[in-house]
C-alpha cells in the first residue's frame, strides 16, 4: 500500500508530524511526504519517509502563490498513492488538499475536520480539544488504521557529528531568531542572556539561518560563538544533539531539539497555545506570559507595544531555567 502524508506548513510543523509518519510507515509499503519548500528539509530528516514531494499550496504559508490550474494539474499527475493522511493545525481546513488528492485518484483520505467534507474525506476525524499537534496527528493516524508502533516522541535520522563546529567540551545553544517576529525574544535580551550564561561558566553557541547572520553576530558578541548561517538542517540537528540545553522561541529549533532529545528553555509567545506547540517529549521550561493580551491571536507581528509577553523575561530567568534543566535528571518527556 502506498500512503501519502501531507503537512504543507513549516519545518517545525513537519517535525511534529514525524511520529504519525512512523505509524504510517509501520503498515505501508511506501510513504510519500507532501510538503512545502520550508518543510521539505525536515521531511528529509524523518524516519519512515521514502519520498518527498515539494509543492507550494495557495492556501498555506506566509506568502502563498496564486492559484494556478497548470500547477495543480502538475501536482495531480505526480501523486501516486492509495491512501492519504492530511495533517493540519487545529485552525486549518484539510479540504482544499483533500480535493487535490481526490483529483489525483487517492481512494482513501483521512483528516481532522470541523467542516462538512462531502465526498472529500473517507474519515472525518475530530481531534481532542486540547491535544498537542504531535498527539493530534498520532490520533488521526490511529483512527485511520495506523496505530503507534513506538513511544510516539519526535525523532530524526541520526545527525552527523558537529564537533568541527562546536569544539570540545559541554555547551548551551541559544537560537534567537523565529519564523515570525511575534515569537522572537528581542536581540538585546538574547545578547544579555549570552553574557549571563557565559558568566555562569557556560560555553554558548548562537545558531541561526543564512539570513540571520547579523542577528547571531550581535547576540553572540564577545561572549558567545557565532554559528549563524553555518549549518544546514542535518548540521543544526547535530549541534543541538550535543547541547546540554537549547534556548529558543516557539520555532523550528525547539522541535528539532526535542527530536534529538535535548532539553529546551522555551521562550513561548502565546499567540498560539503552548499546550499545542510546546516542546514535545523532552524536559522543558516554559517562559513568557501566557496570559498576555496577544494570547490566541495567531499574530505574526506583536500587536501589543513593547512585546510584553517575552520581553518581560530576563536573562537571569533564562540562566536559571538552564540551570534547572541541567541540575535535575529528568526522565524523557517529563516537564
Amino acid at each position: 500500500m502506498k500512503v501519502l502524508v501531507t503537512r504543507l506548513d513549516s519545518f517545525g510543523d513537519v517535525l511534529l508530524a514525524g511520529p504519525a509518519v512512523r505509524a504510517v510507515a509501520a503498515r505501508a509499503d511506501h510513504v510519500t511526504m507532501l510538503c512545502g519548500s520550508r518543510g521539505a528539509p525536515a521531511a528529509r530528516l524523518l524516519p519512515g519517509v521514502d519520498e518527498v514531494l515539494v509543492w507550494e499550496a495557495p492556501w498555506g504559508g506566509f506568502a502563498p502563490p496564486d492559484v494556478s490550474r497548470e500547477d495543480i494539474d502538475a501536482l495531480v499527475n505526480r501523486i501516486d498513492a492509495d491512501a492519504a493522511l492530511v495533517l493540519t493545525s487545529f485552525h486549518q481546513s484539510p479540504l482544499p488538499t483533500a480535493l487535490v488528492l481526490r483529483l489525483a485518484g487517492v481512494r482513501y483520505i483521512a483528516a481532522d475536520s470541523v467542516d462538512y467534507p462531502g465526498s472529500l474525506l473517507d474519515l472525518r476525524h475530530r481531534r481532542a480539544p486540547h491535544a498537542h499537534e504531535a498527539e493530534a496527528a498520532l490520533d488521526l493516524a490511529e483512527a485511520a488504521g495506523f496505530p503507534r508502533p513506538d513511544d510516539g516522541r519526535l525523532r530524526v535520522h541520526p545527525p552527523p557529528s558537529a564537533a568541527a563546529l562546536t569544539g570540545p567540551g559541554p555547551y548551551v545553544v541559544l537560537h534567537p531568531g523565529a519564523s515570525v517576529p511575534a515569537r522572537a525574544w528581542s536581540p538585546e535580551r538574547a545578547a544579555e542572556a549570552v553574557r549571563e550564561l557565559a558568566a555562569a561558566g557556560h560555553r554558548v553557541l548562537v545558531t541561526g539561518g543564512p539570513g540571520e547572520r547579523d542577528l547571531t553576530a550581535h547576540v553572540a558578541g564577545r561572549h558567545g560563538t557565532d554559528l549563524g548561517g553555518r549549518t544546514d538542517a542535518p548540521g543544526l540537528a547535530g549541534v543541538l544533539a550535543g547541547a546540554r540545553a537549547v534556548v529558543t522561541g516557539n520555532t523550528a529549533p525547539a522541535h528539532l531539539a526535542a527530536a534529538v532529545g535535548t532539553p529546551v528553555v522555551s521562550l513561548f509567545a502565546p499567540v498560539v497555545p503552548a499546550e499545542r506547540w510546546r516542546p514535545y517529549g523532552v524536559p522543558y521550561v516554559l517562559l513568557g506570559d501566557q496570559d498576555a493580551p496577544c494570547a490566541g491571536s495567531r499574530a505574526r507581528d506583536c500587536p501589543v507595544p513593547e512585546h510584553p509577553c517575552l520581553d518581560t523575561v530576563t536573562a537571569t530567568d533564562v540562566a536559571a531555567a538552564v540551570e534547572k534543566l541541567m541540575a535535575v535528571e529528568h526522565p524523557m518527556g517529563e516537564t
